[in-house]
């Protein structure tokens, strides 16, 4: 799901494109995608693009009229930036918004259709969509303690909720919590004073890097290699590779559709944490160190070669 950095990246190549620019018509491919159906979506079409936001995770462009076209990428919507008039592509493609210089294209990837696009009118039907999280980069040290001790949550949890936080997903919050040598399921509420800000100081450290690192990316382009796994990264999608730190191998805790990676040196201890569906399993078995984790593959590549001692 693109987060904080891709979305700012985003709105940086949309500004140049098409605020001032008038939003010629609206093609979509199905009903799927719009959420809403009063203001019509027809009524978007000749309207001026006056600004650009970030609610969120989602893309906010501010048209004439009081009104708000509000897009959610979800997990897999990617936008294109293409010449004029180009089609909405098969089975990838969601929509295409038409300007006088060019067209942007919403695709999907996922057979799962999630994106979401809204056309609301007036500033109270914005933040009907506001999910209330606040912005990482510009809350005071005070509101950011406050945030996290909100709620006791891990603090994987914690940074990814929508409600606590704006913009943090799968993916940053695994590189702020490396950062910031913190365990992902250590609780909010038992954080002292030292850890809270230096949660608070990774997020901002990291947040930044990686915004100006994909903006120099892209530099005049459209952004176009928007994906949660990216060269550079330190944990996330990085399952058994080293850890840049100290050379670790990284792990993960796989739970439903998402996984969280971390460095069990940098930042548990040494301890393994444990994944809810092998743990269930394995039980007694299984390892609680890096140390049982090395000889429990040894001995299973041992039986597999036939190498195992009698």
């Amino acid at each position: 799901m693109p987060e904080y950095p891709d979305l700012t990246v985003y709105l940086r190549a949309l500004e140049s494109r098409v605020v001032g620019q008038t939003l010629e018509a609206l093609r979509l491919r199905g009903p799927a995608l719009l959420r809403t159906a009063e203001p019509p979506l027809a009524s978007a079409a000749g309207k001026r693009v006056l600004g650009l936001r970030r609610l969120g995770k989602r893309l906010v462009f501010v048209l004439e009229d009081e009104l708000f076209l509000v897009l959610h990428l979800m997990v897999s919507g990617r936008l294109h930036w293409r010449p004029r008039l180009a089609p909405v592509p098969g089975r990838i493609g969601l929509a295409a918004f038409d300007f006088p210089e060019g067209t942007l294209v919403l695709t999907e990837a996922s057979p799962k259709k999630r994106a979401q696009l809204h056309l609301v009118r007036g500033e109270s039907g914005l933040q009907a969509l506001d999910r209330g999280g606040v912005e990482p980069l510009t809350a005071s040290a005070e509101e950011f303690a406050a945030v996290v001790r909100r709620e006791n949550h891990t603090l994987k949890r914690t940074l990814t909720d929508p409600r606590l936080f704006a913009a943090i997903g799968n993916a940053y919050s695994d590189e702020i919590l490396h950062h910031a040598r913190l365990s992902p399921v250590a609780l909010s509420q038992k954080l002292d004073d030292a850890q809270v800000e230096r949660l608070r100081s990774s997020t901002r450290a990291v947040l930044e890097a990686w915004t100006e690192r994909l903006g120099a990316e892209a530099a005049e382009a459209f952004p176009e290699k928007v994906t949660a796994f990216r060269e550079g990264m330190s944990v996330h999608g990085r399952y058994r590779k080293p850890c840049p730190a100290c050379g670790a191998p990284v792990q993960r805790i796989v739970h439903a559709d998402n996984e969280t990676n971390y460095c069990p040196v940098c930042q548990t201890g040494g301890k393994l944490l444990a994944d809810r569906s092998l743990s269930r399993l394995l039980k007694q078995d299984w390892p609680r160190t890096l140390e049982e984790l090395e000889e429990s593959r040894a001995a299973t590549r041992a039986r597999m070669t036939g190498t195992e001692p009698p």
